[in-house]
Parts: C-alpha cells; structure tokens; sequence
C-alpha cells in the first residue's frame, strides 16, 4: 500500500479537485457556501488538506477551528481510490496532527430511518474503527440530524454550537439545534 500523505491546499489546481470533489460527495442540505469555506481558510479558521498518494490526488479533509476545538468538517476520499485504505491513514494523520486539541466529527444519523441508514451505518463503523468515539451528543445541522464523534475527548452541545457560532455566525443562528437522544 502506497503511503498517504496530507498538505495544504495552495495551487489552483488543488482548490479545483478539492471543489469537484466537495460537490460530488456531500449532498447540498449539508454543503456550506464554498466561499465561506474559502474566507475562514483565509482568515486562519479553517485548514483544507489535500489528501494525495505519490502524484496522485486520493481526497480532501476540511477543519473548522476554534480555541482547542477542531471540527472535521468534511472528509472525502475520491471514488476512484476508496477501499484502498487510504481514508483509515489519512484520518490517523489528521488525528496526529491535531493532537492536544479536541478533535471531533459529524454523521448523518444513525438513529433515524433514512433510506441511506446502511450507509450511515458502514460510514460510522468506520469512524469507530479508526479510534472515534460516540459523545453522545445529537444535532439537528441545517435540517438535518447529526451525531457527534471525537477523538480521545468529551465535547458538549453548548461548546459545539459555540463553534458554529464563532465561525460562521449568523449563517447559523437557529439553525444548529440541540436533540435529545434519551
């Protein structure tokens, strides 16, 4: 297996496969402005990684962040690549390099009936194989139910929808909603 490696996104040609990708794999209920994705990049909010093997572009990893928050808020690897493994070493990279920090992602739901729901399924034991863990903690994102892994951490709502607010403002004021999964 060949290594993978993680660098920041800096040529035009990157910011394109990572756009292309961006709009392929996650549907648009779950799609932030890609110029806002581009403006808390620039402002140091934001970290976009290309996920490349030699010569090769294999996905994308975005970061949200705030104080000792990191938020992986998209993670994709390209069609043409998956299954080669690549998604398992480049979420322990990206776990490497945010060590010390509070480093934690969202799923769709596995808790509702979805049409999708063993996707979601497969999708999340996925993220628990590769050392995250349940917080616990439920989202109602833009519409749409989410639940909430990290990594070696605890997170809780207040905190996370701090986040959103801090970072996107009030793009998403009352639209990331707490849900009680008792």
């Amino acid at each position: 297996m060949q290594k993978v490696r993680l660098r920041r996104a800096v040529h035009l040609r990157d910011w394109c496969r990572i756009w292309r990708l961006y709009f392929q794999a996650f549907p648009a209920c779950e799609r932030k402005p890609f110029a806002m994705i581009l403006r808390m990049c620039r402002q140091g909010y934001a970290d976009v990684w290309v996920i490349e093997q030699p010569r090769r572009f294999s996905g994308l990893a975005i970061t949200m962040k705030a104080d000792d928050l990191v938020l992986l808020d998209y993670f994709a690897v390209s069609p043409k690549v998956r299954g080669g493994g690549i998604g398992s070493m480049a979420l322990r990279t990206l776990q490497r390099m945010y060590e010390g920090k509070r480093f934690f992602l969202e799923i769709e739901s596995t808790f509702t009936d979805a049409e999708d729901l063993p996707e979601r399924q497969r999708r999340k034991r996925f993220y628990l194989r590769n050392g995250m863990q349940e917080l616990n903690v439920h989202a109602d994102l833009f519409g749409v139910e989410m639940e909430l892994l990290g990594y070696e951490c605890s997170l809780t709502f207040a905190e996370y929808h701090q986040l959103y607010l801090t970072r996107v403002g009030s793009w998403a004021e009352g639209k990331v909603r707490e849900i009680s999964r008792l």
